[in-house]
């Protein structure tokens, strides 16, 4: 990663542009093109320095509603495990921890009741009974963006 590199992640990580030409603008932002602002994030992207972009919405504020889970699931059912869970459109995050409870995700759902179903089949479809639904009480938002 070079300067600019770093200046391009300055800019993205707080507000990518909403525009039909964001590359356009993150480049003149930066120095340089639309197609190599645009190349660039592309390599940054295949590196996995840019797991993902994408907007943060406030669930509870759309009416929906969310919890953390934790798992314990056996090494041997891990992958499978996983599969299941990703196979959902309400889960934003899925990831392994070093601890007893070794898978950790969300889930966001319309419903209190939608989000038991979920629970429910994917205790159901894995035999994994062991999840912890750890609803929030309090909300921190914490602006997890670093400087580079």
């Amino acid at each position: 990663m070079d300067e600019i590199d770093h200046k391009i992640l300055n800019l993205i990580q707080g507000s990518f542009p909403v525009d039909p030409e964001p590359y356009r603008i993150i480049g003149e932002q930066a120095g340089i093109t639309e197609d190599e602002a645009f190349e660039r994030i592309g390599k940054l992207r295949e590196s996995g320095i840019i797991r993902r972009i994408g907007a943060v919405f406030d669930p509870k504020k759309m009416g929906f509603t969310s919890t953390l889970c934790a798992a314990r699931v056996p090494e041997t059912k891990l992958a499978a495990f996983v599969e299941a869970v990703n196979a959902y459109p309400g889960v934003t995050h899925n990831y392994r921890r070093n601890h007893d409870y070794n898978v950790w995700f969300t889930f966001i759902a319309e419903t209190e009741e939608a989000l038991n179903l979920f629970l429910s089949e994917i205790r159901e479809k894995t035999g994994i009974t062991d999840i912890l639904s750890l609803r929030a009480v309090r909300t921190f938002k914490i602006n997890a963006s670093f400087d580079f």
